[in-house]
């Protein structure tokens, strides 16, 4: 069979030909535009039991075009699909059979051809450029994706991150974020919508992600230039929950140490003898910088000194550690100038998102069938655009938060910009 599948007889023929496992990558109307916001140009499958891969079109200019619920049809048959980039391709087909190659570290950066690269070059703002790129430099940019990522469906897949990260992530990227449009031109780009998308990447060192999309860090808004005004609900309000003082409160569980009910900036403040903005600034110089020499003997830190002693021995005898709840490794390898201390903060870090991803989780559950949208996450804030006929879920929200021990604040406001 030709790798060209476009006529009814040569997708009858693909779609009987029992492939139980295949790789597949979908080819977008453009690169440039956000998957909520973008269509199929069409799908490349790749059989693994075969020496070839094959590229169905769905709407390319120089081909017939598939029925794209047809081959859906198909892709919902395999058992096993193996894919570039899950959070990604859910934004185009919510199948339940995926696997994410590119988990593991190193980060896969993808390999244009030379095609590629110049048409996205010269047409930056085209939103249908892949559908005038020769289809056969797509299949060439696929076969070559193929043999680049191969090795790695051996590999272990993470659980955690393919199944529940992908998916709460996926699914924050779907609500969008409703915008004043003049005002959100005014401080960052053109748009052509009232709603914009940002993107997450949690495959990063930590596992902690990154958040923006066309060039805007929507993990970084800056609260003095205005700019934060241009996020507005598209309910009634928008509402964000802010967890305090995250990484103390993580490392005390890690350390078996309990805070109480207090607030722990205060507790830390009679501990220093200090006043409590002076000691959230001595805590975290000292969660990110090591222990002072008069506080060492705080029992605390006297925990901590121990976790983190424990958790270099390891590091250095197995040449690998495995993080709380995500089950990522962190591997000696892979790292670079590693000490205790920046081993200690990167499992912190993979800590938070992690406990994070619960959260999240359980947040989307109880969102299930609301106006009332989860739209951004960063870090340690939570945002939520709300329906006001829907608060008695904001109390079900905050539960969520004490179940998991963790002390919140909030703020809320007709736009982003909370005074």
């Amino acid at each position: 069979m030709f790798w060209l599948v476009e006529s009814k007889d040569q997708f009858d023929t693909f779609r009987n030909s029992g492939y139980k496992e295949v790789f597949v990558e979908i080819i977008p109307y453009s690169n440039a535009v956000h998957p909520c916001q973008n269509n199929v140009c069409s799908i490349y499958i790749r059989p693994l039991n075969c020496t070839k891969g094959y590229i169905l079109p769905i709407s390319h200019s120089e081909t017939l075009s598939l029925d794209i619920d047809e081959v859906e049809e198909v892709l919902e048959k395999y058992e096993k699909i193996y894919v570039r980039d899950k959070k990604e391709f859910l934004h185009y087909f919510t199948l339940k059979t995926l696997f994410d190659t590119t988990l593991s570290q190193p980060t896969y950066i993808q390999e244009w051809t030379q095609t590629h690269t110049f048409y996205y070059s010269k047409y930056p703002h085209k939103k249908d450029l892949n559908r005038i790129i020769p289809i056969t430099k797509h299949y060439e940019y696929c076969e070559k994706l193929y043999n680049d990522l191969k090795e790695r469906f051996d590999v272990p897949i993470n659980n955690f991150y393919n199944n529940y990260a992908t998916v709460v992530f996926n699914a924050i990227e779907r609500s969008g974020l409703r915008i004043d449009r003049p005002l959100f031109v005014s401080h960052f780009h053109n748009v052509d919508s009232d709603f914009v998308y940002t993107q997450y990447n949690f495959k990063t060192l930590t596992g902690r992600p990154s958040n923006k999309f066309g060039g805007v860090n929507y993990a970084a808004l800056n609260k003095e230039n205005g700019s934060r005004e241009a996020i507005i609900p598209r309910n009634d309000f928008l509402f964000e929950l802010d967890i305090s003082a995250y990484h103390p409160t993580l490392l005390a569980k890690l350390v078996d140490y309990d805070f109480g009910d207090k607030d722990i900036h205060s507790a830390f403040a009679e501990m220093y003898k200090v006043d409590y903005k002076k000691a959230k600034e001595l805590t975290f110089k000292q969660l990110y910088g090591g222990v002072f020499e008069q506080y060492k003997d705080l029992e605390f830190f006297k925990k901590v000194q121990v976790y983190t002693d424990e958790l270099w021995a390891n590091f250095q005898e197995n040449g690998w550690i495995e993080s709380p709840i995500s089950g990522h490794q962190f591997i000696d390898e892979n790292l670079e100038d590693m000490k205790p201390q920046k081993l200690l903060n990167y499992v912190l870090q993979n800590l938070e998102t992690s406990t994070n991803v619960r959260i999240l989780w359980e947040i989307l559950k109880l969102l299930r069938g609301k106006n009332t949208k989860l739209i951004l996450y960063t870090y340690d804030s939570f945002l939520l655009d709300v329906d006001k006929s829907e608060k008695e879920v904001i109390k079900d929200i905050m539960k969520v938060f004490k179940d998991n021990k963790l002390q919140i604040k909030y703020s809320y406001g007709s736009s982003y910009n909370f005074q």
